[in-house]
C-alpha cells in the first residue's frame, strides 16, 4: 500500500511516516516507480512504535529497538531487556498519575464543598 494509505489506516500523518523513515525507525521498500510500498508487517511495526511513543519511551531508544529488531533473533534477549525497563518506566508514570488524579479529585471535592 502507498503512503496515503498506510497514513489512513494507521492514523498516523504522512508527515510522521516519513520522518519515520529518515530516522531510520522504520524502512519501508519502494516499487518500480519509487513509490513507498508497505505490507502487512509495517502496519504492526508502525503501531508498535506509536504504542511506545505514547508510554513515553523517547525516540533514541525507539531507534536502538528498531536497529536491534532489524539484526534479528539473536537480540530478542536485549530487546525484552529493554521492553522490561520500559514497563517499570510506565508503572511507574501510572502511579504517579493515580496520585495526581486523586490529588485532583480531592481539590475538585473541596471546592464543590464550598460552593
Amino acid at each position: 500500500m502507498i503512503i496515503s494509505e498506510m497514513a489512513q489506516l494507521t492514523q498516523i500523518s504522512e508527515y510522521t511516516l516519513r520522518y519515520y523513515e529518515k530516522k531510520e525507525l522504520i524502512a519501508v521498500s519502494r516499487d518500480a516507480r519509487g513509490r513507498r510500498n508497505y505490507d502487512e508487517n509495517d502496519i504492526e511495526w508502525i503501531r508498535f512504535i506509536q504504542r511506545l511513543k505514547e508510554t513515553g519511551m523517547p525516540l533514541r531508544s525507539i531507534k536502538k529497538y528498531a536497529d536491534l529488531r532489524a539484526k534479528g533473533d539473536q537480540t530478542v534477549h536485549e530487546r525484552l531487556e529493554m521492553l522490561e525497563a520500559h514497563r517499570i518506566f510506565v508503572v511507574a508514570e501510572q502511579q504517579k498519575w493515580a496520585q495526581n488524579l486523586y490529588n485532583l479529585d480531592a481539590k475538585i471535592e473541596y471546592y464543590r464543598k464550598k460552593d
